[in-house]
């Protein structure tokens, strides 16, 4: 059996506009070291408006944003301010603890803009949970990229086909964007021992079987895989080596232990996490539940 399972994204809202979230899923918490996945948009900011994500905390996991239209300015504890634009990467490591902002450029704000792209975390292997916070930014020049007939293949983190993306995971990751044009066919990498596609946009037939936007396809390990697109198709593949044990999840926290998710709790809850530079006037609470 190639397929086993299939994942469609659940709605929800974050910072005034709507996410489909596969990951974490009844039945399929994880993917690789992939513990949750957000497909943002797209969406149309009309002028004066724009993404508002306010300063909010993370621990025990590195978090990769991927745009395919529009731009976010980045903002973090560590004193970072990165504009982040369609192909680039931001590959932010919470480790210990870090606290960020997402919004849209007073610039963007005022003509109004698109917005559409991924936000994904990868959880920590439990060796780094506690490791000092990071992050780098990759721009699209810097990924490797690979052409096949009827595809382009950027690797945003990882490994695949034979190339290495220089973002910098901590176990074995599959981050891919596939472009495919009507009818292409794309034979998904065995290198990984877990592996998922993820339909941004489009359609594509996987073992007799179509799938359209949203759609999470997790394959069986070892499986031979191929993808054909029934017409020009956006697809995600993302998976890796299984995590070296559970997860707690509680809001944007994830830990190998309960205590690790409780001091979160706390320390965000008495201001400890430090000021997002450049956006320290206000901030996301703890939720009460």
């Amino acid at each position: 059996m190639t397929i086993e399972r299939v994942i469609e994204g659940r709605p929800r809202d974050i910072g005034g506009f709507a996410v489909r979230r596969a990951l974490p899923a009844i039945g399929r918490r994880t993917v690789g070291p992939f513990i949750f996945f957000d497909h943002m948009g797209p969406v149309d900011f009309a002028p004066g408006h724009g993404m508002d994500v306010r300063p909010h905390p993370h621990i025990g996991l590195a978090t990769i944003t991927y745009l395919l239209e529009g731009e976010i300015v980045h903002r973090d504890t560590l004193g970072t301010e990165q504009t982040i634009r369609p192909g680039d990467v931001n590959w932010m490591v919470a480790g210990r603890g870090v606290a960020h902002s997402e919004r849209t450029s007073p610039e963007v704000r005022a003509r109004g803009s698109r917005s559409h792209g991924l936000q994904t975390w990868v959880a920590l292997p439990r060796d780094r949970e506690d490791m000092a916070p990071l992050f780098e930014h990759h721009p699209q020049r810097a990924l490797p990229l690979i052409e096949q007939p009827g595809a382009t293949l950027r690797v945003v983190a990882g490994t695949a086909y034979g190339q290495r993306a220089p973002t910098g995971v901590f176990s074995p990751t599959l981050y891919v964007h596939a472009q495919l044009e009507e009818d292409a066919t794309l034979e998904v990498d065995v290198e990984h021992a877990e592996r998922a596609a993820y339909v941004v946009d489009g359609e594509v037939e996987c073992e007799g079987r179509t799938f359209g936007a949203a759609a999470m396809i997790v394959f069986a390990p070892g499986a031979m895989v191929g993808l054909r697109a029934r017409g020009a198709a956006n697809v995600m593949l993302i998976g890796g080596a299984p995590l070296d044990g559970p997860r707690h999840i509680w809001w944007n926290f994830v830990a190998s232990s309960q205590d690790r998710i409780e001091a979160a709790k706390a320390a965000w809850r008495d201001d400890r996490f430090g000021a997002v530079h450049g956006d320290d006037g206000e901030r996301i609470p703890l939720p009460e539940r």
